[in-house]
């Protein structure tokens, strides 16, 4: 027997009949050879972890644009949140922590520089538009790995591609999970940036503690971690209380953290201050966009790849500018865009 069997041997005797075993996976799109240590999910998280796209992510926005603080999060950051407090519930559940991670670790693949202001200008200019969850299914599938893609499970691929709750309802058959452990990411997705994007707001002094509603402190809590605990906390006990069988919240905590949500966007996300560099990060986005599709030759020449005969060259320019870091999108802006300075011959001087 090898090591991966032997886990998969303990999975089958340790988790919950909810849980997703490694050794029931539905599979890869292009069949592979078992890994001897490894099992599946947890190869894929480690897949996740050393793709290029996840070293990105330290490099993009997640509210606030290139802020020169050391402590406001970035995509990066994000992600790690929510896959530490996917874990706690999935530990606490007894589900599949492997297959936990690796959806919250790569959940935001494909999320644009200038976080939503970016995937907002994306979707207007590009042809059939631009969502980050599918275009983070994209990058697992096509263009990671110089066009290989990582080969995930099918598990993972659809809990990265039913993460996203929009201002929509959170109990939304269209965009629900299979898997437990995927259910339990897309709250855990909601937990951490309700949470976050508070502190950091705090943090801008956009807003204080006292600003947030006072039915959302009541019930949550004032305080990072005692909104953090109480969100947590309830997913737990009531998706206990109801059967296990759904990851679910109470009505008291999904009705505070739905009013959070809204204020949030009304008062932080719309902010003034914010809203100014967006639709400047906007601006250079589209004004990127249709540049590069103008200009082939210097678009190929950018990317580092030869001409593709299957797809537009929109579909192209399109994956080089969502898969920019915040800094190297402004870079780019700056050459094709900004004077330079003249630098003569001085040699005769």
């Amino acid at each position: 027997m090898t090591i991966r069997e032997e886990l998969e041997e303990m999975e089958r005797k340790v988790l919950s009949p909810f849980a997703t075993l490694s050794s029931a996976t539905k599979g890869r799109i292009k069949p592979e050879e078992p890994c001897p240590i490894r099992p599946v999910f947890q190869r894929d998280r480690d897949r996740v972890i050393h793709s290029k796209s996840f070293r990105r992510l330290k490099h993009k926005t997640q509210v606030f644009l290139a802020p020169t603080g050391d402590h406001y999060r970035t995509r990066l950051t994000h992600v790690i949140e929510v896959s530490q407090i996917a874990r706690t519930i999935s530990k606490a559940l007894k589900l599949n922590e492997d297959l936990t991670e690796a959806i919250a670790l790569g959940h935001d693949l494909g999320h644009t520089p200038f976080g939503h202001a970016g995937e907002a200008a994306l979707n207007e200019i590009f042809p059939g538009g631009f969502k980050h969850v599918i275009h983070s299914l994209r990058v697992v599938d096509v263009l990671e790995r110089n066009g290989q893609g990582l080969n995930l499970t099918y598990e993972v691929r659809d809990g990265i591609s039913k993460h996203s709750k929009g201002m929509g309802p959170l109990d939304n058959p269209k965009y629900n999970p299979e898997t437990m452990e995927g259910q339990v990411v897309r709250l855990s997705d909601l937990v951490a940036y309700a949470n976050h994007d508070v502190d950091d707001a705090i943090r801008a002094e956009i807003i204080t503690i006292d600003d947030v509603p006072g039915e959302c402190v009541m019930v949550l809590g004032k305080t990072n971690s005692e909104r953090i605990n109480k969100m947590v906390t309830d997913i737990i006990f009531e998706t206990k209380r109801l059967g296990e069988r759904k990851v679910v919240m109470s009505k008291e905590v999904e009705e505070a953290i739905v009013k959070l949500r809204s204020y949030l966007f009304d008062t932080v996300y719309m902010n003034e201050k914010i809203r100014k560099n967006f639709l400047k990060a906007s601006k250079l986005m589209k004004e990127l966009y249709e540049y590069l599709c103008s200009n082939p030759e210097e678009f190929w020449k950018l990317y580092g790849k030869t001409p593709g005969t299957s797809e537009p060259i929109e579909r192209a320019v399109c994956d080089f500018i969502a898969g920019m870091t915040d800094s190297y999108a402004i870079s780019i802006y700056e050459k094709i865009f900004l004077p330079k300075r003249w630098q003569g011959d001085l040699s005769t001087f």
